[in-house]
């Protein structure tokens, strides 16, 4: 990768092209740019926007993109090939894991609690304010005629 970085810089240099320039124009950061001229592949997330990257620098400089993506492509298999397998399996169970924890479907996730907490306090203040109206009522009813006996006792 460092080599297909160093044609990049000298390829432009030569052109007279500025990495600010050749950002503008190619619309990609500077920072992405210079990454690739220094080889820095770690820096990428996403390998196929760092290969398209590679193919429209390489496009833009007037190198063939065709065959720099494919030195690109040897180098990634070269790179990854030496990952040794027990690495690659330990990473593969972490983001699966990762991944096990992310699901969210109606069947799978469990409901918290503190949502059921929040309906049994919402049934026992509407069970308490129904029990109140009917107190309510029934005082009404009961101090209304006993206001009623008063009057016609008084007459």
């Amino acid at each position: 990768m460092n080599e297909i970085g160093e044609l990049f810089r000298v390829t432009r240099e030569d052109a007279g092209v500025s990495i600010e320039e050749a950002s503008e124009d190619l619309d990609i950061k500077e920072v992405i740019l210079e990454n690739i001229e220094d080889g820095n592949i770690g820096c990428f997330k996403d390998i196929f926007i760092l290969k398209e990257n590679i193919y429209n620098y390489a496009k833009y400089l007037g190198i063939n993109p065709d065959k720099i993506v494919d030195e690109f492509n040897e180098y990634m298999f070269e790179y990854t090939s030496k990952i040794p397998v027990d690495e690659i399996e330990k990473k593969l169970h972490e983001e699966t894991k990762q991944e096990k924890k992310e699901i969210v479907s109606p069947y799978t996730l469990e409901e918290k609690k503190s949502s059921k907490k929040i309906y049994i306090f919402m049934y026992v203040f509407v069970i308490l304010i129904a029990i109140g109206i009917i107190f309510w009522s029934v005082k009404q009813i009961t101090t209304g005629h006993e206001t009623a006996a008063v009057i016609s006792y008084v007459k």
